[in-house]
């Protein structure tokens, strides 16, 4: 095998693996416990891996009344994830909320 060719390969690989991804994970503001509990334990196995994860809540027709609700959940998944990694975004007029490792 060529040296060239495999001293090219070493670093492309390590490029691959250096850069760090965000997951995103969508939620609606009536979801049951335990999808809600088996989003949040994916998205600490991704912060585990060194991924960030940004979940995003989506309002539809009604459930626009029903704003503070979601803003609840947006609380409740960064206080959960307050463990496995920092917040690093908490946008609360556009129901968004990151989370890095950390």
């Amino acid at each position: 095998m060529n040296y060239g060719k495999l001293q090219y390969q070493q670093k492309k690989r390590q490029g691959q693996s250096a850069r760090p991804t965000v997951k995103e994970v969508r939620l609606r503001p009536n979801i049951g416990a335990s999808d809600y509990q088996l989003n949040i334990d994916k998205a600490t196995q991704w912060l585990s891996k060194g991924d960030s994860v940004k979940f995003q809540i989506r309002l539809r027709g009604r459930e626009n009344q029903f704003r503070d609700r979601a803003i609840e959940m947006l609380d409740r998944i960064a206080t959960d994830l307050s463990q496995a990694g920092k917040v690093q975004l908490l946008d609360k007029r556009a129901l968004i909320v990151q989370v890095v490792p950390g």
